[in-house]
């Protein structure tokens, strides 16, 4: 066999040498501490979820170009008691943090102090992690307590809407086509419809 034979074999993203072990939790601030020494680089992008490190997908053009749009949209509509946070990392506790799409908290918030409790509305805007984002991350954010969730499905322009958080999850959940517009339930100068955007779903 070639000796360099093995630098073009796929390997795994996760580790399995100690599958069915238990696993050591990693904390925000160790993450954090990690990050400014250079031992992970600044630019590579993950999200911490109970301790767990998980690699966010590379985003496609198609994500891209719904978020530029969304992003242009919200800034003109915007009121000026609230920040429209592009990819701002969301604090939830000691071992988790999440980089929202779009995340909508009060200007008198101070973007480094921001946790769970202040957000307003969150908006995921997903192609290859629809699947991922409809459940575990939906989760995450239920169980933080953000009031709302938009899960924008790029490709179709489907809205799943999550919303009226109770004690046993999102009471209100629906999906919105694109010629729909929605309204954020907690800031109501925030509401979108895809088309209206010049966005055609696929």
């Amino acid at each position: 066999m070639n000796e360099h034979a093995t630098d073009f074999l796929p390997m795994p993203e996760t580790t399995q040498a100690a599958e069915g072990m238990p696993r050591r939790p990693w904390t925000v601030a160790e993450i954090e501490a990690m990050v400014e020494a250079g031992i992970i680089d600044g630019d590579e992008r993950f999200e911490l979820i109970g301790g767990e490190v998980v690699p966010m997908l590379p985003k496609g053009g198609r994500h891209e170009m719904v978020k530029l749009e969304l992003n242009r949209h919200l800034q003109r509509v915007g009121p000026d008691d609230l920040y429209i946070a592009q990819e701002t990392t969301l604090r939830l506790d000691a071992k988790s943090f999440l980089e929202p799409d779009f995340c909508v908290f009060p200007r008198s918030v101070f973007p480094g102090d921001l946790r769970g409790y202040h957000v307003l509305l969150a908006i995921e805007v997903a192609d290859t992690s629809l699947a991922y984002d409809l459940s575990r991350k939906v989760g995450v954010y239920q169980g933080h307590g953000i009031p709302e969730v938009w899960v924008i499905d790029a490709n179709s322009l489907v809205t799943h809407v999550f919303r009226s958080l109770g004690a046993e999850g999102y009471r209100t959940k629906f999906e919105a086509g694109p010629d729909q517009e929605i309204t954020a339930a907690q800031a109501p100068a925030i509401a979108m419809c895809l088309t209206a955007l010049g966005l055609k779903p696929l």
